[in-house]
Parts: structure tokens; C-alpha cells; sequence
């Protein structure tokens, strides 16, 4: 179950607290082939089932920012902000892709919140630490520091 924040005091005091991990979600064959008709991205690692049984992997793999891009709706899941006007990606400080996602896997998030700073415009930047875990891989998939604002 998701913790709740009601407006930016109750981010604010939420700095250097563990949101814990999300549920488990499959990645699946399809969403690896939306992604990528979306991006333009149809190298044979991610779309060709035949072909990467005999490559690296055994099998295909999600794209790295397709993983990426997971964290924001699977965030979703660890922290419920209301009380605020407006919510934004501020940007990535540093994102690392450790591990491979084979399609049939399973992923998580795990979240910490490393600060939560006053903005100007009435809001708060929310530095946060995220890993993508694939279940039974010792690695995560990917590790990623993103910065979000909130505003009242």
C-alpha cells in the first residue's frame, strides 16, 4: 500500500525516509514492442523472439529506458501525493542500467526520498534515489537519482 503525502509540509518531512518496494510486474513481449513502435527503436534484442534466443541473453530484453520510464506509474505505488497543484519530472542526476530485463520478468521499484527542498513558485524538489529490481537477478536493472517538484 502506498504512503500518503497531503501537501508540501508533509513532503517536506518525508526527507531521507525508505517508501519501501511496489509489487511485482511482468514485463511483457507487448509492452517491449509498443515501446518500441513509440521510440523507434526495433533492435532485434528487444523485438526479435527467434534471434535473441541465440544472442546474449537467451531470450529478448526491455529497453533500457523503457525500464526507465517505469519508474514514474510504479512510483505511483509507493507514495501518494495530494494536496498540491501541479507535479513535474525535474530532471535525472545520474542513471546507471546494471542489469538486463528479459521479457517474461518481473520488476519492482524501491524508493528512497534522499532530500526534500523549498523551490521558488511556492513548491518543493523532491531528490529521490530509484531501483528497478528484476526478480532473482542479484543486479537491479536500473538505478536512477531523479529530481521531482510539487507545487501548492
Amino acid at each position: 500500500m502506498a504512503r500518503s503525502a497531503y501537501g508540501l509540509d508533509e513532503l517536506k518531512a518525508l526527507a531521507r525516509v525508505d517508501l519501501g518496494c511496489t509489487d511485482w510486474l511482468e514485463v511483457t513481449q507487448q509492452r517491449v514492442n509498443t515501446f518500441a513502435d513509440a521510440t523507434d527503436d526495433h533492435q532485434w534484442i528487444h523485438v526479435d523472439a527467434e534471434r535473441a534466443r541465440t544472442g546474449p541473453f537467451g531470450t529478448t530484453i526491455a529497453h533500457g529506458y523503457l525500464t526507465l520510464s517505469l519508474i514514474i506509474p510504479l512510483f505511483g505505488e509507493l507514495l501518494e501525493i495530494r494536496g498540491t497543484s501541479m507535479s513535474v519530472n525535474y530532471g535525472l542526476d545520474k542513471v546507471r542500467f546494471p542489469s538486463p530485463v528479459p521479457v517474461g520478468g518481473r520488476i519492482r521499484l524501491r524508493g528512497t526520498v534522499d532530500s526534500v527542498d523549498e523551490v521558488g513558485g511556492n513548491g518543493v524538489q523532491m531528490a529521490l534515489t530509484f531501483q528497478i529490481e528484476v526478480e532473482g537477478s542479484a543486479k537491479p536493472a536500473c538505478v536512477a537519482q531523479a529530481l521531482l517538484r510539487h507545487y501548492a
